[in-house]
């Protein structure tokens, strides 16, 4: 084995299980796994214990990871589902775009901050973590609930409010395609033919979208989408969500491992604090406004499930940083923000929908044999 795959294998292993035991401990605590994988990274990471430095090539498999999540959380939402959602989840997509970033530009230039770095940062209070909310959602098990399909619909729309044409076609042609398919199906010899093609259209749709300005992840929800109604006849979520067990821990582990606690200092610490508030504020009132009539479980809900700026903001930070067009105070100051709104969003979400989380099944009783008698 070449020292390279070596070093990649080990890599991998230490991520996943980690990743996996800081999860199964916080779900003893009856909080969202996906807390605990994140938190993983950041504890385990290069800028806290360095333990763990995740390489490139675990960060491509943490982007794949993400893209499968959101594949197998689309094979769950039936299109029909989502159209009838659709006009609220554009009103609180465009909400929430509108009010973070006016507020985070208001306060950057205030704090006289360059006018590059207040458009940044007030940009990335924009973007939702569709992948943190609807791994947190499908971990409580209430996908199906309206506020759940609102909140997925706002997620997208964020991404998407430029090219709506291609998110309708996928909606509503998507299935029919699927549905002429099906016969063929039946008769083609390759094994698992169905999850071959959800998953060769899950890849080929992650392309498109990169390739038209939208996230890769929005591609693959939408593939699960186009499947969706096929999900339950080819068996396709239980073996999606096999990948998904896989490849997802390494997204939230290195998201974690991104965030690096050494450059904290106390006016970027103050700065941040500042910037967070607003995010969660301007999220939650925004985007919960359109369904306040629904009362303010539902409004609670839309807006703490879009508070959660996680990779996209990152991503995106990332990039400015590297292209010397934003200053490392600027950085700080955003992932800070994103790993604050991600990690508070799971906690309260679970809180909000405690009374729609399935109840377990009760344990199986068996009868205590009767006495056999003594001759």
């Amino acid at each position: 084995m070449h020292h390279g795959t070596d070093n990649l294998l080990l890599e991998l292993f230490a991520i996943f299980v980690w990743a996996k035991v800081f999860g199964e401990i916080f779900e003893r605590l009856s909080l969202p796994a996906v807390m605990g994988e994140i938190l993983a990274g950041v504890l385990l990471g290069p800028y806290a214990t360095g333990l763990v430095a995740p390489s490139e090539t675990v960060f491509s498999i943490a982007e794949i990871g993400a893209v499968f999540l959101l594949f197998t959380v689309g094979l769950e939402t039936r299109p029909q589902d989502l159209i009838r959602v659709g006009a609220t989840s554009l009103y609180v997509a465009l909400a929430g775009v509108i009010a973070p970033f006016a507020l985070g530009l208001l306060y950057m230039r205030l704090s006289h901050q360059p006018i590059h770095e207040s458009i940044f940062v007030a940009a990335a209070m924009v973007a939702t973590s569709v992948g943190i909310t609807a791994r947190v959602l499908r971990d409580l098990q209430v996908l199906g609930t309206r506020t759940a399909r609102i909140i997925l619909g706002a997620a997208v729309f964020d991404d998407i409010l430029g090219m709506i044409i291609l998110a309708l076609f996928l909606i509503f042609i998507g299935p029919r395609v699927v549905r002429r398919l099906r016969p063929r199906m039946e008769r083609m010899s390759t094994q698992e033919a169905p999850l071959v093609l959800a998953l060769a259209i899950c890849l080929g749709l992650s392309v498109a979208a990169t390739r038209i300005g939208m996230a890769a992840i929005i591609g693959a929800f939408f593939a699960g989408l186009v499947f969706a109604d096929y999900a339950p006849e080819w068996n396709l979520n239980t073996r999606a969500q096999a990948i998904n067990e896989f490849l997802a821990p390494f997204f939230f582990f290195t998201m974690g491992a991104r965030l690096n606690v050494r450059v904290l200092d106390s006016s970027i610490a103050a700065a941040a604090a500042v910037i967070t508030l607003l995010a969660i504020v301007s999220k939650i009132g925004a985007c919960g406004l359109p369904v306040i009539s629904e009362g303010w479980r539902a409004f609670l809900r839309v807006g703490v499930g879009m508070t959660p700026r996680g990779e996209v903001a990152l991503i995106v930070a990332l990039i400015w940083l590297r292209m010397n067009m934003i200053s490392e105070r600027a950085y700080a100051i955003v992932i800070l923000m994103a790993a604050a709104t991600t990690i508070l969003a799971p906690p309260f979400l679970r809180m909000l929908y405690k009374d729609e989380i399935p109840s377990p099944p009760d344990a199986v009783e068996f009868e205590t044999p009767a006495a056999i008698p003594q001759d």
